[in-house]
């Protein structure tokens, strides 16, 4: 699963815009827009999610879940839980 911030966040952090995840992943740019827009998890079909984590993953992206540890290396950010 991912977050349509998660996804927001790994472009940030890529220095790319949505036309070139787009191009990475081998979906729209409408696609990307409407994962982008969901509200929490990213919705849509599998196969496009799919193609779109491991785009992220091949640039050097590590998604990480709710309470799960980070097994990679580098630097990175978290959202904290809300208080």
């Amino acid at each position: 699963m991912m977050t349509a911030a998660q996804m927001r966040a790994a472009r940030a952090l890529l220095g790319i815009d949505q036309r070139r995840l787009a191009e990475m992943s081998g979906v729209s740019v409408p696609t990307i827009q409407r994962m982008e827009s969901s509200d929490g998890n990213v919705r849509g079909v599998i196969e496009s999610l799919t193609k779109v984590v491991e785009a992220l993953d091949r640039a050097g992206i590590e998604l990480i879940g709710d309470n799960a540890a980070s097994t990679g290396r580098g630097r990175g950010v978290r959202l904290k839980a809300p208080p």
